[in-house]
């Protein structure tokens, strides 16, 4: 599959690559397309390497006798990062090494799918960078963000839009879908936003006053 560095460095979101399900080739080829830096958790090298993927850094904390200098001899010049805090998750520490970097946004694939524990948790990690991190969580079916307190872009009629509190998100207004929200809460186990839709092609905005709240925009 083709590599990356056809971009600047820090100039395009950073690509993580976790280990749940595998999205298809097109949207990874898309990604890697644009991605100036490749970071791979150790738990899916065997997987990368076998796409033939150019690996920039691999990160985790190597347990299980995992030995990562077999993968760096395969990936010259790539870079090890061993991190053996168990109080932290591979991704988590993807995310702070892209912070430590400076580096502002990061796509992540191969995060949802297999494990719901591993899925809940990777998605709803989103929300802990908001301040540090401009993460997008991406599968075949999905495009996953926090949006700021004021969100506006401009969808296609019918669009499929899901909002999902993470807690309790309050005072949201939309304009533009199908079912509208006017000064409303949601709570993540409660009542969330999802399947709602777009009326029209156009602008949709959300405002929001308190909360995390995450875009899914959804197709099947």
């Amino acid at each position: 599959m083709s590599s990356h560095h056809i971009v600047r460095d820090d100039q395009e979101p950073a690509l993580i690559i976790a280990n749940g399900a595998s999205c298809s080739d097109e949207l990874l080829g898309q990604l890697l397309e644009w991605s100036p830096l490749v970071v791979v958790l150790d738990s899916a090298i065997e997987r990368v390497l076998e796409l033939g993927i150019k690996v920039d850094v691999l990160i985790g904390d190597f347990d299980r006798d995992f030995d990562p200098y077999y993968y760096a001899e395969q990936q010259y010049p790539m870079e090890v990062v061993h991190i053996s805090d168990q109080d932290s998750t591979d991704l988590e520490k993807a995310f702070n090494y892209l912070v430590e970097r400076n580096i502002p946004a990061a796509n992540v694939v191969w995060a949802t799918g297999k494990r719901a524990d591993h899925t809940i948790t990777n998605i709803t990690n989103i929300v802990r960078y908001k301040d540090k991190l401009k993460i997008v969580v991406l599968d075949d079916y999905s495009k996953i963000y926090r949006i700021p307190n004021q969100f506006k872009k401009w969808y296609e009629k019918d669009t499929i839009i899901s909002l999902i509190p993470v807690g309790t998100v309050t005072g949201i207004v939309s304009t533009n879908l199908l079912y509208p929200l006017n000064n409303e809460s949601l709570t993540i186990g409660y009542r969330t936003g999802s399947s709602n839709s777009v009326s029209e092609d156009g602008i949709v905005s959300i405002t929001y006053d308190q909360g995390d709240l995450l875009m899914m925009e959804c197709h099947d």
